[in-house]
């Protein structure tokens, strides 16, 4: 039999790493490797096999102890007979490998399924006006063989003969006698001689699945959906976790949004905005008209009421500001340079005429 690899070098994190970092590497293996994705490959269940071992150790405060300071050989004479074990316990690590928390453990094997993420990129429009969507993800689900106990059809669990069903181990130390988590039941009391074919003792299989998520009108970059118990199965007749879309959405050409304020510019002649003009301006529904008033500036901005990104929350619109940009020819007709200079003309003497009017108002220095 070959030597057996070192635990941290199957998982591929240092002798510091943390519980979270151990459990992020094992799930991260397991959807690998595991049989349902590999039916036939040897290699992958004996890869799936290590990682299941090395993980089962390195969870374990006290047998990660016992295995830092005397290696393989410690968790032998600690009662720890390897890949065996596990199934025995194939339960509680995935009830760890999905995130169901390390503290004192219930002789219930039931657990919450661990939450999802899923990150959905929308187009602007969607997430204006709301749009319906069918995501697809992969998720560990209830084996449909062993209906989730782990235990091959027709058979049953056994209760755990190292500790008598209790789910706890004694020993003594000195005066003392100290309880421990059974190594060979992990705390539950059973163990299971014949592990289902389907899920390996898992009692939870990889399934790819299709879910139709609903997509409220208003929502943004960073807004999150919940789909109530569309996360993780339980564990044991635990109730299934949660799933959270987290939203990103696709800028726009045109328009760009300040919550729910839709926002656009506007080339303007510098004639139109001197003289005015009635113009035509997208909208998320269409085109509107605009009337611009003379003398518009560079920068003014013109509103449409209730135009905008509908209210998240489910009232009223928020408006569209339009902005104006003013925009200066590069070529022009000799026609239109000659006007240009006569209107340059009036002008001059039209600021002249004003300078005139200030200063003659003005009393002289030889006056004072």
């Amino acid at each position: 039999m070959s030597e057996k690899r070192d635990y941290y070098e199957v998982l591929g994190v240092n002798q510091n790493a943390t519980s979270s970092e151990i459990k992020s590497r094992y799930r991260k293996l397991a959807l690998k490797y595991h049989p349902d994705k590999n039916p036939g490959n040897k290699p992958a269940e004996e890869k799936f096999k290590e990682a299941a071992e090395a993980y089962a150790v390195l969870q374990d405060a006290e047998k990660r102890q016992i295995y830092d300071q005397y290696g393989h050989q410690g968790l032998e004479g600690s009662g720890f007979s390897g890949f065996d074990d596990i199934f025995s316990s194939f339960g509680d690590i995935f009830e760890d490998f999905f995130g169901l928390g390390s503290g004192r453990r219930s002789r219930s094997r039931a657990r919450r399924g661990a939450d999802l993420r899923y990150d959905l990129v929308l187009e602007f429009m969607e997430a204006a006006f709301g749009a319906d969507k069918t995501i697809e993800l992969e998720k560990m689900e209830k084996c449909p063989d062993c209906d989730g106990d782990g235990c091959e059809p027709g058979t049953r669990p056994a209760q755990c003969q190292q500790c008598g069903g209790t789910g706890q181990a004694s020993r003594s130390q000195g005066f003392f006698t100290v309880r421990t988590t059974c190594p060979s039941c992990r705390g539950r009391g059973q163990t299971i001689p014949n592990p289902c074919s389907n899920c390996r003792g898992a009692g939870q299989v990889i399934v790819n699945k299709k879910v139709s998520v609903k997509i409220p009108g208003g929502v943004d970059t960073g807004s999150r959906l919940r789909l109530t118990a569309e996360g993780e199965s339980g564990a044991a007749g635990g109730p299934p976790g949660d799933l959270y879309v987290f939203i990103q959405v696709k800028p726009h050409k045109i328009f760009t949004r300040n919550d729910t304020e839709v926002i656009i510019r506007v080339q303007l002649s510098f004639i139109q905005a001197a003289l005015g003009d009635t113009i035509t301006v997208p909208t998320l529904e269409g085109e509107e008209t605009l009337k611009i008033p003379k003398g518009t500036q560079y920068g003014d901005t013109f509103r449409l009421r209730r135009m905008g990104i509908p209210s998240l929350r489910g009232y009223g619109r928020g408006d569209q500001i339009i902005q104006a940009e003013i925009q200066t020819p590069t070529k022009i007709t000799k026609k239109q340079e000659s006007l240009l200079r006569q209107f340059s003309d009036i002008e001059s003497e039209r600021l002249k005429s004003k300078l005139k009017k200030i200063f003659k108002g003005k009393p002289s220095k030889a006056a004072m």
